[in-house]
């Protein structure tokens, strides 16, 4: 069972079969197969439908040979990146990241070392063969004076393979190909290996695939029934599935059928659904009698965006307006008592659910326990299972969705809003406008909009680069005074427990990893720097934070969700407005503390006493912030 990590991931592949191994041995050939390592966390998932085409246009475009890539396996591993960054893995092996660049709108390929040594066989073009330098080769930069042939045209910044003798490099093209055998520094060898690499290549279709591995889809699908049935019938509520159109919801609806005979679906229409997944989602239901429940948002998410502005990944209003909300209608008005809710969410999916447990309160749906049967499979278990079913899937995953969901999402990647655009030109278009007015109000300028940058209130390091590229200013989105607008007091969520909710605004003077250091003395923490995303566990309740200053505290008491509150409140401020004072270090007793310049926190040896908050003076701003009245915005005006 794979959870949330980092490092590298092991798999093994069948050279037989030509395919992943998802169990311990392949189930047609009983043995092994040979190991090879992805980058964690693993969700490793099948390449299909016009995943295949954009992954064999890349290597036709550089390297003039893609015909292996229409007869074979091949799966793609996500990595972290500015955008959808793939890792490509064909006859198990890693042979180059695909990588969507939102400067130039399109996708790019950097090559590995296994896959120069595939292609130093089979490419038309993109070849260097060149003497092979003395010393270190990883790293180095051939001259001109060491090329000795040039097959094929490419341009600078195009990933080429070098070949020298027994040695192969992917590299990347420092000249254009007319000028590779003039000047220094022409080619730069990213990546060196063995020229004599062993590749199989095996032909395979997905049906092997699920041929290969059906007993442990089998074994999967038993422990996850067998879970199902263990709590549902030692449950009086009536239980339903969430059913979203995605391929995690559909796997569920499987084992749900075969866990239990009675149940309902239901569907929460948040009005941004693509129209292939409403079609799908009615027609998936009535082509099997089920009963489905939809919770409509209609026009929800329009008559809001004005007042909010565009959702951010750090800022996801629309989700309690377009989800939630509706979805807790629907509950109250069919399942009075409750319900428990069947879902498709995985460990592996984000860092926000690495942590889920098989029965889980949803902390907004009153009267909601939700059930996560597939939390630890991987994406490659989803596609197995699905196919071993033959069940009918979300016809938009033909189309290189990775997921599915909103169509305007804050969530979605660049690479799926292009994809959109030639799907339905209509819906990017009304977006687009609707972005570029907003943009004019508060001031951005029309590549803020192009480029994303909206999708955050709190730009990530990924994107800061992204402007350093295109020589762009961001605007500072933060205003120079701080506000705290608490958007829900203290107010009972789910059985006995209350939640508490604000958004915290202040001079974005830091990183927010400063703010996750202050959050370390608060209780265990699990941050997120890509994301800008940090969850705090303590004995009496959960803390979530978003570098846009977003703060969800859960206790089981009102009085706990106030405090939880007010302390991860006061830990943002510390991280991003900390003067440098050292006052909290002098002031703790366990030498957990050091502020010289930044501010670290050694969470073996804090305590968690509290005694660092208290004696800071920027944390005491939070006193000032509420003067106004819980719910209404407060402000200090700090400079």
């Amino acid at each position: 069972m794979k959870r949330y990590q980092h490092g590298k991931v092991r798999f093994q592949w069948c050279d037989t079969c030509g395919t992943l191994i998802l169990g311990e041995q392949c189930d047609r050939c009983g043995l092994p197969g040979r190991e090879f390592e992805v980058s964690a966390p693993g969700d490793i998932r099948p390449c299909f439908g016009k995943g295949v085409d954009t992954v064999a246009n890349l290597f036709l475009k550089h390297f003039g040979a893609a015909g292996i890539m229409r007869t074979r396996n091949i799966f793609l591993n996500k990595v972290p990146g500015e955008d959808r960054t793939d890792e490509i893995v064909l006859d198990g092996r890693i042979i180059a990241v695909m990588r969507f660049e939102l400067v130039k709108n399109d996708f790019s390929l950097e090559l590995k070392a296994e896959g120069a040594a595939l292609l130093a066989k089979t490419a038309r073009k993109g070849v260097v063969k060149a003497h092979r330098p003395s010393g270190h080769l990883k790293g180095k930069k051939l001259d001109g004076q060491d090329v000795i042939e040039v097959l094929g045209d490419f341009k600078t910044g195009d990933p080429v393979v070098v070949v020298m003798g027994n040695n192969v490099a992917a590299g990347e093209a420092r000249v254009d190909s007319d000028r590779v055998k003039e000047g220094e520094k022409v080619i730069h060898m990213r990546d060196v290996g063995k020229a004599d690499v062993h590749f199989t290549l095996a032909t395979a279709s997905w049906e092997d695939f699920v041929n290969v591995n059906k007993q442990h889809l089998r074994s999967l699908e038993s422990s996850a029934v067998s879970d199902l049935r263990s709590y549902i019938n030692n449950t009086k509520l009536p239980v339903t599935l969430s059913f979203s159109g995605g391929k995690d919801s559909l796997v569920t609806y499987g084992l749900m059928k075969k866990a239990i005979k009675k149940f309902d679906m239901m569907f929460v229409d948040t009005g941004l659904e693509f129209p292939e997944t409403v079609e799908y989602v009615h027609r998936f239901a009535r082509s099997r009698s089920e009963k489905l429940r939809v919770a409509s948002a209609g026009n929800a998410f329009w008559e809001q965006v004005g007042a909010f502005g565009p959702p951010a990944k750090d800022f996801r209003w629309c989700c309690k307006v377009c989800k939630l909300g509706p979805l807790t209608t629907l509950i109250e008005d069919n399942y009075r008592q409750g319900t428990v809710t069947v879902e498709g969410n995985r460990a592996l999916e984000s860092f926000a659910r690495s942590e889920i447990g098989f029965v889980e309160r949803n902390p907004f749906v009153p009267n909601q326990t939700v059930l996560n049967p597939i939390r630890f499979w991987m994406a490659a278990e989803v596609w197995g299972y699905i196919w071993l079913e033959g069940l009918e899937y979300n016809p938009l995953y033909e189309n290189d969705l990775e997921r599915i969901g909103c169509y305007l999402c804050a969530s979605c990647l660049g690479s799926e809003w292009k994809a959109t655009k030639e799907m339905h030109p209509d819906l990017h278009a009304n977006w687009e406008r609707s972005l570029n007015e907003w943009g004019k109000q508060v001031g951005v300028s029309p590549e803020f909009v192009k480029y994303g940058f909206w999708r955050w209130k709190s730009l990530p390091p990924k994107m800061r680069l992204v402007a350093e590229e295109l020589h762009m200013k961001v605007p500072q989105m933060r205003s120079d005074s701080m506000e705290l607008r608490i958007s829900k007091g203290a107010s009972p969520c789910v059985a006995g427990g209350f939640s508490m909710e604000g958004v915290l605004t202040v001079p974005h003077k830091r990183d927010f990893s400063q703010v996750a250091e202050a959050l370390k003395t608060i209780g265990d923490l699990k941050y997120s720097p890509e994301f800008e995303v940090a969850m705090v566990k303590t004995k009496d309740g959960t803390l979530k934070m978003f570098g846009g200053g977003h703060i969800s505290a859960i206790a089981p008491t009102k009085a706990g969700a106030e405090v939880l509150f007010r302390a991860g409140a006061e830990a943002f401020l510390r991280g991003q407005l900390c003067t440098n004072c050292r006052i909290c270090e002098r002031n703790c007793k366990f030498g957990a503390i050091t502020a010289d310049g930044q501010l670290r926190v050694d969470e073996y040896r804090c305590r968690k006493c509290g005694k660092c908050a208290d004696a800071c003076v920027v944390a005491h701003y939070y006193d000032k912030l509420v003067s106004a009245g819980e719910g209404k915005p407060a402000y200090a005006g700090v400079k």
